[in-house]
């Protein structure tokens, strides 16, 4: 489910993933359905056909002109305060959309090369759906195996068939680059680190104590079974076939093999415990033999007693194992690097990468293949920058233009209306002139031998199609602007496209307030034409003047709150009240030195309670043991903690934020026995509604019509 602005959120679980058998949640294949068009499916990637996937694949980016991409996630939210709100800055947006990255998985991602064709005049489009899913590939590592899911993005998911069982089972896993570099290190540590021998069954260990008869009794049938073997090795007049016959057991537990040319036996079918009374009695009896572990055809290691003819030989021996096993461990952490071949493909060769609504999308990108995301909006700009060169964002193109707007509904710029819009003649088979009676740019697909020039998969919010969409909405976008493909391909790319360049690297931060982003810059702008159902409900935010508060009664209504404040501080003194939930608040105050009255008026009723205390106007809401009031600052502290608790006021009890009243002139003074210091300081953020608040916090019939309608438009957004 796409979407970069935060839906209501819904019901959310947790997905730990395990070894277990996974319990069959069957949906149906997409249907493939179209009178019109040539209907074949597109490229499905799995970890089965992976590698030649990739191999074509590159190719494929490297002569493209530019790559689309689309992902599909678990979730959004991981909590309803967790939603965009017109109240949160730009900074607390980064907070909310690192959030989701961080906690949501992608189980689809949408790759779709176009490459123009001089010849035909038309673009080539090679649209590949991978599915991916997180997995431990390498034991010991640090690797997540956790995610949440809603269930709204489930069902959404379902609805337009997505194959779970594919996904889970044969979904393609991946290591982000942090953490192939972490694990590489280990490696590193591990095999430069002389006492590590034993993890790998190189050093012998102190003698095993044989304190249960069942020990004593097999060490002695062990140790006679090895003696025969070491004894017909040094028979003079024993052939090798012979020392086979005579060492190899019936039931496959000893069996003769040969080790780095040094004759072995290899040990199967015993317990951990056998295995290190074997070790023992073979360091105790046996100074020629060595007890090792190597690397097995399977998954498991193999466990060898090998001979050695001298001590420099046996020396020889544990340094080949070692760098056998450093080798194997290496081999390992390349082949978990899985689907990250792909970023670092679209990475390394430079194209420009085309998304719809495409911020959040992004961000997961960087948080499961390059590494953790920044703490900040300005670090995570100039990091994504250096993968990433050239991104645009095609929402931010339909926006952008009068001509596209005039085609697209303002309020309806998700990816398949505007796709239906804009390229019918792709979407329904129609021919048709494009915008302003400009002819439309021709997009052929091919799908490993398949071919056509009129296609359509039928398969709409499936990553790869969505992909395909995105990519022919810019190259129609582009030909309106009147980009001639022939010409750019000689002059260095799309990139360098000079009509372009008011679009490149500009995101939605928040298609909720129309705020966009440059990543170039990492300045952030309004788009004030972006939807015209995305009118602010207050004319001018303050933060400064801002208040939070929490820990209210439930069904205390947003007028009520409004109502007690203004007998103290005046009829024009608030400007508005927003709920973040039904725990929480934010009052905006008229002026900002209102903010300081106000919380040494909580502050004083929260440590009294006298009865000139009890009979304050403002008792009802700061009086009550559980209410906490805070300035803006606290916010931003609130919003960066990984904890996602359901309501806010439970969020800050966990993130330990137990203040009565936080106010700017106590940071780093004592208020009563709370201390909120310099440690506490952080940044801060804003965002818009997208929220859906019912009319018991104050809000009209009018207001949650109009949330309502956004709600069905984010859900289809991407």
């Amino acid at each position: 489910m796409k979407k970069q602005c935060m839906l209501k959120p819904l019901s959310t679980i947790l997905i730990q993933i395990s070894h277990a058998p996974i319990t069959s949640f069957t949906t149906h294949r997409r249907a493939l359905s179209s009178s019109s068009s040539s209907s074949f499916a597109l490229k499905n990637v799995t970890k089965s056909n992976f590698e030649s996937a990739l191999k074509d694949l590159r190719g494929l980016v490297r002569d493209a002109d530019f790559v689309a991409v689309d992902l599909e996630m678990t979730g959004v939210t991981s909590a309803p305060w967790r939603d965009s709100f017109e109240f949160d800055r730009y900074d607390i947006r980064y907070l909310k959309v690192k959030d989701s990255a961080e906690k949501f998985a992608v189980v689809q991602f949408g790759i779709c090369p176009f490459r123009w064709d001089s010849h035909k005049q038309s673009f080539l489009a090679h649209p590949h759906n991978f599915y991916i899913f997180p997995r431990q590939e390498i034991p010991g590592s640090n690797q997540s195996y956790e995610f949440l899911c809603q269930t709204a993005s489930l069902d959404f998911l379902a609805k337009y068939q997505f194959d779970f069982n594919v996904c889970v089972r044969e979904g393609v896993s991946y290591l982000s680059r942090s953490q192939e570099e972490e694990a590489v290190e280990r490696i590193n540590s591990t095999f430069m680190d002389e006492s590590s021998d034993s993890v790998y069954g190189l050093r012998e260990d102190a003698e095993f104590p044989l304190v249960r008869m069942a020990d004593v009794l097999f060490a002695e049938r062990m140790k006679n079974t090895i003696r025969e073997w070491h004894a017909s090795l040094l028979s003079k007049g024993s052939s090798s076939s012979e020392i086979k016959q005579m060492s190899t057991d019936p039931n496959q537990r000893f069996q003769m093999v040969f080790f780095k040319t040094r004759p072995a036996l290899a040990l199967s079918g015993f317990t951990s415990r056998q295995l290190r009374v074997i070790k023992a009695v073979t360091k105790k009896h046996f100074k020629d033999l060595a007890f090792i572990r190597v690397a097995g055809e399977a998954t498991s290691p193999q466990q060898l007693i090998v001979y050695t003819d001298s001590n420099d030989d046996k020396d020889l021996l544990m340094k080949e194992v070692k760098e056998g096993l450093r080798k194997e461990a290496e081999i390992k952490v390349k082949s978990a690097v899985g689907f990250r071949h792909v970023i670092d493909l679209l990475s390394s060769e430079r194209k420009l990468i085309v998304g719809h609504n495409c911020f959040l999308d992004m961000a997961h990108i960087y948080s499961k293949f390059i590494g953790p995301l920044p703490l900040t909006a300005e670090d995570y700009v100039s990091s994504i920058q250096k993968y990433f060169p050239c991104i645009i964002d095609t929402k931010v193109l339909l926006n952008a233009n009068g001509v596209f707007q005039q085609s697209v509904n303002k309020s309806s710029t998700s990816l398949s209306r505007a796709f239906v819009s804009i390229c019918p003649q792709i979407a329904l088979g129609v021919k048709t002139s494009g915008l302003a009676d400009r002819p439309c740019v021709e997009v052929e697909v091919q799908v490993d031998e398949k071919r056509s020039l009129n296609w359509n998969s039928g398969a709409k919010h499936e990553a790869g199609y969505d992909a395909f969409m995105t990519g022919c909405i810019f190259a129609q976008a582009c030909n309106h602007l009147g980009i001639d493909f022939t010409l750019h391909v000689l002059a260095g790319g799309l990139p360098k496209e000079t009509k372009l360049q008011n679009y490149i690297n500009r995101l939605y931060l928040s298609w909720v307030t129309g705020d966009i982003i440059d990543l170039s810059t990492g300045k952030c702008t309004t788009d004030t034409s972006a939807s015209s159902n995305l009118k602010s409900r207050y004319q001018e935010i303050s933060f400064p003047s801002i208040v939070l508060l929490w820990g209210l009664p439930s069904k205390l209504k947003a007028r009520e709150i409004k109502a007690c404040i203004v007998k103290v501080f005046g009829p024009n003194s608030i400007s508005s009240v927003y709920h973040l939930d039904e725990s929480a608040v934010f009052i905006q105050f008229s002026k900002p030195e209102l903010v300081s009255k106000f919380l040494e008026i909580k502050e004083t009723l929260s440590r009294n309670s006298d009865p000139i205390s009890v009979l304050h106007p403002l008792s009802d809401i700061l009086n009550a043991d559980c209410t906490h009031a805070a300035n803006y600052d606290v916010y931003q502290q609130i919003c960066s903690s990984p904890i996602s608790k359901k309501l806010f006021a439970d969020q800050a009890e966990a993130v330990g934020i137990k203040h009565k009243t936080v106010s700017s002139r106590a940071e780093g003074k004592k208020k009563g026995n709370q201390v909120f210091g310099k440690e506490n300081e952080v940044r801060l953020f804003d965002e818009k509604v997208d929220d859906m608040m019912s009319s018991s916090y104050g809000y009209s019939e009018t207001d949650r019509s109009a949330d309502s309608s956004y709600l069905d438009e984010a859900l289809v957004s991407k």
